[in-house]
């Protein structure tokens, strides 16, 4: 696949990227039911490419409170993995975890960063998992950096830190829904430029 504005796949690969990213929601569901030991079910309902200064505006726009957890992506197609949940959702994630009832977390503490920061792991590992299974390229990501800011200053920490990075984010937006209250997250993957293609070359979808 010659290299080319990212945004430009035709439907058969970005059908191939949805289906991976179905595959890696199935295998986080499965993984995050094991770990708080209540079933956890995960749709995807949207599956796109877009510009990365789009993305503060997937989660309620760059001033909204977000919790999130940022991981390198190390292999044969590098790249960033950005996992965001409003303030209210990762405070219900914790207290899912905690075996709390949903509202009782106000803050985050040591422990409660610790758990989430495990949450990233756990995702991380299913989504690059389904990858692999598809691509056959090995990709392994780091030990996550947890941040609780507005969207915008996020991203934009992120950035300064990488230096350079993709100008197109692979959104896989996911929601939680266990069997009290629905807890919403989105999960970004940013290759960096040319892993996308890579990637796409791999599935072998023209």
């Amino acid at each position: 696949m010659t290299e080319k504005n990212e945004l430009d796949l035709t439907p058969n690969q970005l059908d191939a990227l949805r289906e991976i990213g179905n595959i890696g929601a199935g295998n986080s569901a499965t993984a995050l039911s094991q770990v708080i030991n209540t079933r956890i079910d995960m749709n995807v309902p949207k599956v796109a490419l877009v510009p990365i200064t789009d993305v503060p505006d997937m989660v309620g726009g760059p001033d909204s409170i977000v919790v999130g957890l940022f991981l390198r992506v190390y292999g044969k197609a590098p790249g960033n993995i950005l996992f965001l949940l409003p303030q209210k959702s990762a405070y219900n994630l914790v207290d899912t975890l905690m075996g709390r009832p949903h509202g009782e977390t106000k803050q985050l503490d040591q422990m409660d960063q610790s758990a989430l920061m495990e949450i990233g792991n756990i995702l991380s590992g299913a989504y690059l998992n389904a990858f692999f299974t598809f691509t056959g390229l090995t990709m392994l990501p780091s030990i996550p950096a947890l941040a609780m800011d507005m969207a915008g200053a996020i991203l934009n920490v992120v950035l300064v830190q990488l230096g350079q990075m993709g100008d197109t984010a692979l959104v896989i937006e996911t929601e939680f829904l266990s069997e009290d209250d629905g807890i919403n997250g989105h999960f970004f993957l940013v290759p960096d430029p040319g892993s996308l293609s890579t990637i796409i070359d791999a599935v072998g979808v023209e």
